[in-house]
């Protein structure tokens, strides 16, 4: 994990990574008021809202339970 993101596991945060990938954002997070995400560490986090997350990742919301 740390040569493809340049993060650790447990520490990988949703953006700031070296990948050119959009990321996949599960449409249930929609239904959250405030979510955790790693913040570049394993002993870090910070909160967000779920439509901060997609707009700042420019990521793709998709339903992952189907």
């Amino acid at each position: 994990m740390l040569q493809q993101t340049g993060f650790v596991i447990g520490g990988v945060p949703p953006i700031g990574y070296r990948l050119d990938t959009a990321p996949l954002i599960d449409e249930d997070l929609m239904g959250y008021a405030e979510i955790w995400a790693a913040a570049g560490t394993p002993y870090s986090v910070f909160k967000l809202s779920p439509r901060d997350l997609l707009q700042i990742t420019q990521g793709k919301m998709i339903s992952v339970r189907k």
